[in-house]
């Protein structure tokens, strides 16, 4: 699929800008919800993975900054970057067809922790403060909190409700998968320094966290793997569109995260063949 994407891309050259934008909106969100209020997903069993993420986002960035400092880079350009990972259209099709279906459930959780961890600490490293109520506005947040409610008050969601939201939810993985080979297109190699040490310390970095915070927190078996992955993952491109948002050096950060997305392809194979 991302194959499909990439020489659609090459030929045709689309604007994937509204697809995404639903992508993120109803698909994300439609997949949120099925999966958090399905009868067998039990919350307690996906806490310490939870804090475990919140561990590798966060400790990345703290070996981001004085790194930055060194090097004499911005800290609102290279840090976000490596904190906040493509753990959306990579992490959660990657996870399915690394683990299986049932790894769908913890590699939702993780991609749930990044990307409220992006909205607020990222916004705030960025912007300076934090918009508690544009949280709630946010869709997958939205279908988060919703998908909770329903399984922690056993609540039976209505059948074709739930089949609707379920066929749109198998929409947002493959979709993710194309508007990524699409993406892969419009790397640009402007600025490669900074983008090629981002591509060695994203993932060198998680993958430092997750295995220092997984026995501190009693994470074993395939979750431990999952987390080992989740910290491999390369930059999130939502990087770039917040860089370019609060004109924050958007030309590095791109090189940031496209430099990271196609060195993914040795650093991901790398760490599944050590987990799997």
């Amino acid at each position: 699929m991302v194959a499909a994407g990439f020489f659609y891309g090459r030929r045709h050259l689309p604007d994937m800008a509204v697809a995404n934008r639903i992508n993120l909106e109803i698909f994300t969100p439609a997949l949120i919800f099925s999966v958090l209020s399905a009868k067998d997903f039990q919350i307690a069993a996906y806490a310490n993975l939870a804090l475990a993420g919140i561990l590798v986002v966060l400790g990345s960035g703290l070996i981001a900054w004085p790194l930055a400092c060194l090097a004499g880079w911005r800290v609102k350009t290279f840090v976000p970057p490596m904190m906040f990972t493509n753990s959306g259209n990579m992490g959660l099709p990657l996870a399915v067809l690394a683990f299986g279906e049932p790894a769908l459930a913890a590699a939702l959780v993780l991609f749930l922790v990044e990307n409220t961890l992006h909205f607020t600490a990222g916004n705030a490293l960025l912007e300076g403060r934090i918009h508690p109520g544009m949280l709630l506005r946010i869709p997958m947040l939205q279908a988060t909190l919703a998908g909770l409610a329903v399984a922690l008050l056993d609540i039976t969601v209505w059948a074709p409700l739930a089949v609707a939201l379920d066929l749109m939810g198998q929409v947002a993985i493959p979709l993710m998968l194309f508007a990524l080979g699409v993406r892969m297109t419009r790397i640009n190699f402007k600025d490669w320094r900074i983008g090629l040490a981002g591509a060695v310390i994203c993932p060198a970095s998680g993958v430092a966290i997750a295995l220092l915070a997984a026995p501190l927190l009693g994470v074993t078996g395939q979750q431990y793997d999952q987390l080992l992955v989740f910290g491999a993952l390369p930059p999130a491109v939502l990087n770039f569109m917040l860089a370019e948002k609060f004109n924050e050096s958007p030309e590095a950060v791109a090189s940031i995260v496209l430099m990271g997305n196609l060195a993914s392809v040795l650093t991901l194979p790398a760490v599944l063949a050590w987990v799997l």
